[in-house]
């Protein structure tokens, strides 16, 4: 099995050092890294090519936005599994590649993912928060629930029948795709009960309160245009998942 994994960067010198070295680190061997460069105007290239040797495609151009550079890395990725590693998060060790090809190996499934880790930018042994996923159940999506996207891997044959990223959803776009993926399409998938992914915190949605009104907005968006209903129950359950999102 051939893992891709993509990182999209832009002007990210301060940590897209611990990203590609927590890949080109793994145990696990067959592995496609794509990294997407939007034309960088510090040492990101510079800190890039220091990992050239276990990069497969690096593309530098302007795009419009991570999404959209994400989009460009699926348009080139063979793999038969896709994960996203944005350039400010890492694995955690070395061996968290071989447990997710173990576990899709193992079983027909069509995705998988596992907890996540908040840490603080500078020093990422302080935890912020541990975002413990737990076991998929459908419903859970109505209360807010979602598996961290970094921590979420699927086959690729799944892009390429129900689609990429929607990029006019904004930060909201990886909620849209795993709510179209594993709500909308149903595809199977499997919880993997560790941490596979430490995330350094200052997310774009997460920076102000703003910004996460705006989300929660893109949020009920994304079952909109999917053509779903996020309160298929009476008007009293709706604050529930309100609050659940804005824990999330």
């Amino acid at each position: 099995m051939k893992l891709t994994i993509i990182t999209a960067v832009i002007n990210g010198e301060r940590f897209i050092d611990r990203c590609m070295r927590s890949v080109c680190e793994q145990t696990y061997k067959n592995i496609e890294y794509i990294v997407i460069d939007g034309c960088s105007a510090d040492n990101t290239l510079q800190i890039i090519n220091k990992y050239r040797n276990c990069v497969t495609t690096l593309v530098s151009e302007r795009d419009n936005g991570l999404y959209d550079a994400l989009n460009k890395g699926l348009s080139f990725a063979t793999g038969d599994v896709v994960g996203i590693l944005n350039c400010d998060d890492f694995y955690p060790n070395p061996h968290i590649l071989m447990k997710v090809a173990n576990t899709l190996n193992s079983t027909s499934i069509d995705s998988c993912y596992g907890d996540l880790i908040y840490v603080d930018p500078t020093s990422t042994n302080r935890i912020v928060r541990y975002w413990r996923a737990g076991s998929y159940k459908r419903n859970s999506f109505y209360r807010g629930w979602m598996p961290p996207h970094p921590t979420f891997f699927v086959r690729r044959e799944i892009y390429e029948k129900y689609g990429r990223f929607n990029p006019n959803l904004g930060t909201s776009a990886d909620y849209e795709l795993m709510l179209r993926f594993l709500f909308k399409h149903k595809i199977t998938t499997a919880y993997i009960p560790e941490v596979l992914v430490k995330m350094r915190t200052g997310g774009i949605s997460n920076v102000s309160l703003r910004n996460r009104i705006l989300a929660h907005r893109m949020d009920r968006m994304a079952w909109k245009i999917n053509n779903l209903n996020p309160y298929p129950w009476t008007p009293f359950f709706k604050p529930l998942r309100k609050l659940g999102q804005f824990m999330r």
